[in-house]
């Protein structure tokens, strides 16, 4: 082991440091814009309704449930969604992975993984909490997702009525596990450079503790 990933260890087990979690961030804004013909025209339509003001954010316990009204007290109507959820994969959970969301994407929307689009759909998209129906939720099989950090984005554009949405995973056909803070994803050991950051945060940490202490 080098000696940076035995000081990472070491400052793991001295401050607790939160590893073992996925990040969400849902984001909602208003648009009107109808059905996209491709996963980069969600994106790009989405993405373009948060450069006017009025849009929210907040970072989420868990990927269940979310939606405009209950977040943000905001419309049921003409809605662009944009969540994010930030991972990382250790070298045993690399490997072939499943992903699905079950959202309320009335005109549509399109899923992104690390930027790759992993496939768009056009029509009316109410999942109601149930994934048997394939063409009202997104379900992607068979993915390989190797050790490392990781981005998967979700675009969507509501016109009525602003369900709950949902995402999850599966690691190599185990059950399907809600992204969020509980989700036991663990962050990947930074590079050389990362590493010299975070170490020497992580020093100035101690030191600020020490003199607290004293």
């Amino acid at each position: 082991m080098s000696s940076c990933s035995k000081a990472l260890v070491f400052a793991a087990a001295t401050f607790a440091v939160a590893a073992h979690a996925s990040q969400v961030t849902f984001e909602t804004a208003s648009s009107s814009a109808g059905p996209q013909a491709s996963a980069e025209a969600y994106r790009n339509v989405v993405n373009a309704a948060f450069a006017a003001p009025g849009s929210h954010s907040t970072n989420a316990a868990q990927f269940d449930g979310l939606n405009n009204q209950g977040l943000f007290s905001g419309s049921s109507q003409n809605i662009a969604f944009r969540s994010t959820i930030d991972f990382g994969v250790n070298a045993s959970q690399a490997g072939l992975w499943s992903l699905r969301a079950g959202v309320d994407f009335g005109n549509g929307g399109a899923v992104f993984l690390d930027g790759v689009a992993l496939g768009y759909k056009s029509n009316n998209m109410w999942w109601s909490g149930s994934y048997g129906n394939s063409t009202q939720s997104f379900n992607f099989s068979a993915l390989a997702i190797g050790a490392g950090n990781h981005k998967l984005q979700l675009f969507g554009l509501e016109d009525c009525c602003d369900g709950g949405q949902q995402a999850q995973f599966s690691i190599k056909g185990a059950d399907f596990v809600t992204f969020g803070r509980q989700d036991n994803l663990t962050a990947a050991v930074p590079e050389p450079g990362t590493c010299a950051l975070m170490l020497g945060g992580l020093a100035a940490l101690a030191a600020t503790r020490r003199r607290r202490a004293a």
